[in-house]
């Protein structure tokens, strides 16, 4: 069982799926986002699950995007529960459109939110987990960080660059008597995924309808399960599973599929 966990992004979605189990495992649970108003009431709902008196709920608000916010937030935490032995960092967005039609803003927020608030995260909360020499760092990708999506140009980099620093990250990280897992969930039921759907192209609608689509709950109850292995890459479903293993050999034919639904399209839309 652990102690405490720090989730970003744990206002909503996966994150905050995986902290209404934790919670029911009888940790103290961090949860940090920007919006206060979702804060206040998913710590109302976490404390209506608490196992004991003595669990505490920490609702921090904080922009994880700046340095300054993700240190200060992590640092209350850790101040008030003491060093995390599992941090998860859940805290995502993502603007789906077409690259050209895209202002530059949305790429730069997009990186910063998902990538640098992701490593100002574990920057901030490592010293102390180092020291403790025992904890858990999970970061939280994509399907879209294995194999770059239509109408993604945002997102995809984002995520793949999340997956560079866990597979850089995990061998230092041995040493010093840590783990670190890195999470490639499928399309989840999830308002991120609903305020998605708002600015996605046709074609992307089109390639995405297929897919897999999980709640939070199976995403957060797998991905716990499998940190409790100690298993370094997690691939929720059994698309993920399948496209983490042979994303290199199938790539060709995946982009072939990709054209195809775009081509036809198009055709379509030109009679």
């Amino acid at each position: 069982m652990y102690k405490h966990a720090i989730i970003t992004g744990g206002s909503s979605g996966i994150g905050k799926a995986i902290a209404t189990l934790l919670i029911q495992t009888g940790a103290h649970v961090s949860i940090i986002a920007r919006n206060q108003t979702k804060l206040n009431s998913t710590q109302a709902e976490l404390e209506a699950l608490k196992t004991n008196s003595e669990q505490q709920i920490l609702a921090i608000s904080a922009d994880i995007s700046h340095w300054e916010q993700a240190e200060k937030a992590i640092a209350k935490a850790i101040t008030e529960l003491g060093s995390p032995d599992l941090l998860i960092t859940s805290a995502g967005i993502a603007h789906p459109g077409y690259f050209t039609e895209l202002p530059l803003n949305i790429f730069e927020e997009t990186m910063a939110i998902n990538y640098f608030g992701t490593l100002y995260s574990i920057k901030a909360a490592l010293p102390s987990m180092i020291e403790q020499r025992k904890g858990h760092i999970v970061l939280i990708s994509s399907g879209a960080g294995l194999i770059g999506l239509y109408g993604y140009t945002p997102y995809s980099p984002s995520k793949f660059a999340v997956r560079g620093l866990a597979e850089s990250l995990r061998g230092e990280l041995k040493t010093a008597g840590l783990h670190i897992s890195i999470v490639y969930p499928p399309d989840t039921d999830t308002p991120q995924l609903a305020a998605e759907n708002q600015t996605k192209p046709p074609e992307t609608k089109l390639i995405t309808q297929s897919a897999q689509m999980m709640t939070a709950e199976q995403v957060a109850i797998e991905i716990l399960q499998a940190i409790y292995r100690k298993v370094f890459v997690i691939t929720p479903g059994l698309e993920m599973s399948l496209l983490m293993r042979l994303h290199s050999l199938i790539s060709p034919l995946l982009q072939w599929y990709f054209d195809s639904i775009v081509t036809k399209l198009r055709q379509v839309n030109l009679h």
